[in-house]
């Protein structure tokens, strides 16, 4: 079941149906109990895509963005069939090569005046660039660039053909700027309300679609953004990460509230994975936003990390997983330091003495399959302000990180909790 904690309680309950059969017989007929058949293994979340933990996240990842026309899934098992694990020369090899595939077929249809066909194709074109570059951590390789522009102007292209209704925003950062997009509401109010979303550590802000889609059909204005350290921002303009988000939050407010239409008094903002720590430290500080949610919430990610990296890093090369010495590489770049300063850079990654500043209502979004269990229940439980926890478990399917594999459940339970407060 769904459970929730201090601010509701969500569950899939068993329904008996009777009905009467032809004749005039009466039929019954029982629907079984999902919560005790879900209740034993095996669940989804066994299938493994790769050895590799990462590479199977994101594969997860980019089959949950079906729903919403990202991916197809032929064409990302298709890729599957060609990767190896911890091996990111096929990784952007095989995105890339789909990526290119999909967006010469959305040129000649642009050119034989097929819209349509061209929109959807450079939409998902936008998405396998973007995977490309999710698992590779090479920053001197001329592909980062290529590929990252690539993208952009796939999905620029698909916003143009499809008419969905985003717009590619510049958010003035300090002497540059911070690219993302503001999605318009179709349905929304005079002086709606605005849901900033912070993505990850791997993927970007587009690949948030499940949050901003569900938020624009319910009348909710929405600004995603890649930070330092994130997407387009890191790749283009090479900013990395920042342990004090609120100097990232608070101009991507003032921005936000340049666009007509904003209802200044009901602004929330939601971080996914790492993002879910780097949220709550914004709004710790920045007091405009009226509600925050983590998804999943931590209170020392650093040190979460630290704690799960630094043992196996030590480890004899011939011992040591493959996939650390490309992480480790990974975290550098993203934090802008050498291999050597990782673990020191990610003490500063540490809410614990600012969580209590955190006053705006609260909601921490947590699975049973999560990646490090148990540290969004204790992020819950530190927080002083008012304050909800949803946890999804199997019988959601929704209950791997950050709902990958679940985002149509996810949008569902979410903005069924947000229409009531936003």
């Amino acid at each position: 079941m769904l459970s929730g904690t201090c601010g509701g309680n969500w569950s899939m309950e068993k329904e008996n149906n009777t009905s009467e059969g032809r004749g005039g017989m009466s039929e019954v007929n029982t629907i079984p109990d999902l919560s005790q058949i879900l209740s034993s293994e095996p669940h989804w979340t066994n299938t493994k895509y790769s050895k590799n933990m990462l590479m199977d996240a994101l594969v997860k990842h980019l089959l949950g963005l079906m729903p919403y026309g990202m991916s197809d899934l032929g064409e990302v098992l298709e890729v599957v069939g060609h990767l190896k694990p911890g091996d990111e020369g096929r990784w952007i090899n095989a995105w890339g090569a789909m990526a290119q595939r999909l967006q010469y077929r959305a040129e000649e249809a642009e050119r034989a005046d097929k819209q349509i066909t061209a929109s959807t194709s450079f939409l998902r074109a936008s998405t396998y660039w973007r995977a490309s570059l999710m698992n590779f951590s090479q920053p001197n390789d001329s592909r980062i660039g290529d590929y990252a522009r690539a993208s952009s102007k796939c999905y620029e292209r698909y916003l143009e053909l499809s008419g969905y209704p985003g717009q590619y925003v510049e958010i003035p950062y300090e002497n540059s700027f911070l690219p993302g997009h503001f999605y318009r509401s179709p349905v929304a109010v005079d002086n709606a309300p605005l849901l900033i979303i912070t993505p990850g550590r791997d993927t970007w802000a587009e690949d948030t679609r499940w949050v901003y889609d569900g938020a624009i059909r319910r009348g909710i204005h929405c600004l995603v953004y890649d930070g330092p350290g994130q997407g387009y921002a890191l790749r283009l303009n090479n900013m990395t990460f920042r342990p004090d988000w609120e100097n990232v939050v608070s101009p991507v407010i003032d921005f936000a509230l340049t666009i007509p239409g904003i209802d200044p008094s009901r602004i929330g903002l939601m971080g996914l994975s790492f993002g879910g720590f780097l949220a709550p430290r914004a709004a710790a500080f920045e007091k405009r936003i009226k509600l925050l949610i983590a998804d999943p919430g931590n209170i020392s990610w650093g040190g979460s990390i630290i704690s799960r990296l630094k043992p196996v890093s030590k480890l004899p090369r011939f011992l040591r997983p493959s996939f650390v010495d490309s992480m480790m590489k990974d975290y550098a770049w993203k934090h802008g330091v050498s291999v050597k300063e990782v673990f020191r850079i990610l003490e500063e990654y540490d809410n614990t003495s600012v969580i209590d500043k955190i006053t705006c209502e609260t909601l921490v979004m947590d699975g049973t399959a999560e990646i490090i269990p148990g540290q969004a229940k204790k992020f819950f439980d530190a927080l002083k302000c008012p304050k909800h926890y949803m946890l999804f478990d199997e019988t959601t399917t929704s209950q791997s990180h950050c709902q990958m594999g679940g985002y149509t459940t996810a949008t569902e339970y979410l903005f069924d909790w947000i229409d009531e407060r936003l």
